[in-house]
């Protein structure tokens, strides 16, 4: 096993544990920044670096940092650790194995923008997690890490956790903003853009709980380092959740640019009973379904490459179909979990996943004519462009792949 960086706590027992953590360098950076380091020089290293941010648009991170104005204060920095998107589960692994790098890189990133407050927002049924990161965040408290003129210099910090209510839309930056207002989770109408008016209407970073666990590294080694890994527009690791016929699901710590069929078939061991692969969904249930042909299995893990097959890297929660799955009834799958978590604030999204659901239980009842595939891709592209959020689009992408690529599929459920 090559050394992992976001997932180090498989090659140090006990990571988890302050003690542990200290004694393999942790706090480091984040000494070096405060003492040494101007916010600035953090902005300008993070940028140098390349990093891009990994719950699933893949922006710039260093970039992001920099919209925040320096004349509208207080500043914040929320974590965003609503890791709701089905077939990822790459944030739990650290905020419960490695939480002190995730929680290292969070008082970076609040540095690098001059924020005195930061947030942990984590999805609801992350509450056995809020309760521990409760109690390192007091541990780091007492041990001077946080609190008040850090090391001597004028420097505060403090960090809080907020747990959600088990919304998937509270993954969205604004309507994770709205959760901790205690309004409705619902996506804000943009501009303004959380930059210049998020949390409490001050400027706000939001960052994905893995994008901020690479940032102790960065700081400690250079951006030099990270970019010795990865690709040039994707430098770095990445952690892929592989899972669905696979026959060694998990999370897998790579090099971006790592190709499908290195991580299908050599770190998964392949497909169950050696069946035949039949699809790949790069981006969980937000994601197309792309055919597994030689091309798709041999292009690499990038946020370029992945865009190039038609489809969003995203978070990089990778689900596998083989021969034995309809993809009929994958998009029933997905169809009613967007349905189930669409907000119900814009038309397209709260109507078209519902009448996307009756089409496809027609379908999957054995009940539906052959123009009822077509009435379904003809609701999912009147959705397309027209949602206030994401979770509109997304509920859409699975519906028109399917469609296009495995009609045969739903063919099969008709009406005989």
């Amino acid at each position: 096993m090559s050394e992992l960086w976001l997932l180090r706590h498989r090659q140090i027992p006990g990571l988890n544990q302050l003690s542990t953590y200290l004694q393999h360098g942790g706090f480091e950076s984040w000494k070096k920044a405060v003492t040494k380091l101007t916010p600035e020089d953090l902005v300008n290293e993070v940028k140098n670096s390349g990093l891009r941010g990994r719950g699933g648009a893949g922006f710039p991170t260093g970039a992001k940092w920099s919209f925040l104005p320096n004349t509208i204060w207080p500043h914040y920095v929320v974590a965003n650790a609503d890791e709701s998107e089905p077939g990822t589960f790459k944030d739990r692994e650290i905020l419960e194995f490695n939480p002190y790098q995730f929680l290292e890189g969070l008082m970076l990133a609040s540095y690098a923008v001059r924020a005195h407050t930061a947030y942990v927002y984590l999805r609801g049924e992350f509450w056995h997690i809020a309760h521990k990161l409760d109690e390192r965040i007091a541990e780091l408290t007492s041990s001077g890490y946080l609190g008040d003129n850090l090391f001597g210099k004028d420097y505060s910090l403090r960090i809080h956790t907020h747990l959600g209510a088990g919304a998937y839309i509270c993954g969205e930056e604004t309507a994770l903003l709205e959760s901790m207002e205690g309004r409705l989770g619902q996506p804000r109408l943009r501009p303004p853009f959380p930059a210049v008016s998020g949390l409490f209407g001050y400027p706000t970073v939001i960052n994905n709980v893995e994008t901020l666990t690479n940032l102790p590294l960065i700081i400690d080694k250079g951006a030099a380092y990270f970019r010795a890994q990865g690709t040039e527009k994707s430098p770095g690791t990445k952690i892929f959740s592989l899972s669905g016929r696979v026959k060694k699901p998990g999370n897998y710590e790579l090099p971006l640019g790592t190709t499908f069929r290195e991580l299908i078939y050599q770190h998964g061991e392949g497909i169950i009973n050696d069946a035949q692969i039949k699809a790949i969904m790069p981006a969980g249930a937000s994601s197309s379904l792309i055919p597994a042909t030689e091309v798709a299995l041999d292009t690499p893990m990038d946020y370029e490459s992945v865009g190039a097959l038609g489809c969003a890297l995203g978070s990089a929660s990778v689900i596998i179909l083989d021969e034995t799955v309809n993809a009929s009834t994958v998009v029933s799958d997905t169809i009613h979990f967007f349905k189930h978590e669409s907000c119900g604030k814009c038309t397209p999204c709260r109507e078209g996943t519902f009448w996307m659901a009756r089409v496809i239980d027609r379908i999957e009842a054995g009940k539906a004519k052959e123009e009822d595939i077509d009435l379904l891709a003809s609701i999912a592209s009147q959705m397309q462009n027209k949602c206030l959020c994401a979770l509109g689009e997304f509920s859409t992408v699975s519906v028109i792949s399917a469609i296009k690529n495995y009609r045969a599929d739903f063919a099969a459920r008709l009406e005989k």
